[in-house]
């Protein structure tokens, strides 16, 4: 089996963790390649690590292993870009709605990869195209596309079509456009609903709404959404983010969201898997009257 193990947030503490992460890796034998950064770190720990370094992305590797949480996870697609290595999130985070194993379970999650007793979960990507040249190396997002307004107290207005037939002009804050996966993270926070990972859906959730009869909305998957935003406040620009990734466009910028092209693949090793997460990392039932 051959692995590449990155750690996209490369602080002291993930380090550490992810060199011990990488002798329980080698105890089992796997050929692991990291990049050059990963390479020196771990040689600085011990000289006679035995481990490779990659210059492009291996499309004969098994598995990207990701060691994190959820943050790492959406790094890992933007560095994976259209590449179909299934990825394996390990979670030294919080949360992480998004990594299939606890680090402490690593041993059980290799012999199960070795034994082939585990699945992988298809996850929609969203991509995005304006009308105006923006720097912006790869136009997707696994969670979430999200306007929303700058340096104003006002409410910004966001005109709203799907297949070219007008839905709403939402007054709010902002307006979230989330995958199924994106579903549990700035989506749930604002009231919108949650959906299993492989739902074949998008999300168009409305942030803090002037309107109160404004809900979210769940439309199929195939659907061209386009978004025209304007606003009363100071300045000219709004902001516009794909994930963590964040810019700031002019307003009345044509904005066209939909499906992408691809998919990626995450592991996961126990059969809905989704649900235990729900009541383990929301705490669903978590009550002394239960």
């Amino acid at each position: 089996m051959k692995i590449i193990l990155i750690c996209p947030f490369e602080n002291e503490v993930s380090i550490k963790t992810s060199f011990e992460i990488l002798k329980l890796i080698l105890i089992e034998k796997i050929h692991v390649s990291v990049d050059k950064n990963l390479y020196k770190a771990f040689k600085k720990l011990d000289q006679n690590i035995e481990i490779n370094i990659y210059d492009n992305l291996n499309l004969s590797a098994d598995f990207l292993f990701c060691i994190g949480g959820d943050g790492s996870m959406l790094k890992a697609v933007s560095f994976l870009k259209q590449n179909q290595i299934p990825i394996l999130g390990i979670n030294i985070g919080r949360v992480g709605f998004l990594t299939g194993i606890q680090k402490e379970k690593l041993n059980s999650g290799i012999h199960s990869l070795k034994s082939k007793n585990y699945s992988l979960v298809n996850r929609d990507l969203l991509t995005l195209k304006i009308n105006r040249k923006i720097n912006l190396e790869f136009p997707y997002a696994l969670n979430e596309i999200t306007v929303s307004r700058k340096n104003t107290a006002s409410l910004v207005s966001i005109e709203t079509s799907i297949d070219k037939i007008k839905l709403s002009k939402y007054w709010a804050d902002g307006l979230i456009i989330a995958t199924p996966t994106g579903s549990t993270g700035y989506n749930l926070s604002s009231g919108g609903p949650i959906m299993l990972p492989e739902t074949p859906s998008m999300l168009i959730t409305p942030i803090a709404a002037h309107n109160l009869n404004v809900r979210p909305l769940v439309i199929p998957n195939d659907s061209i959404i386009e978004l025209k935003v304007d606003g009363q406040g100071t300045g000219s620009d709004h902001f516009l983010s794909l994930d963590s990734k964040l810019i700031s466009i002019p307003y009345k910028t044509k904005i066209i969201i939909s499906r992408a092209s691809f998919s990626v693949k995450t592991v996961q090793f126990q059969k809905n898997e989704f649900y235990n997460d729900l009541s383990e990392k929301l705490f669903w039932g978590l009550d002394k009257r239960n």
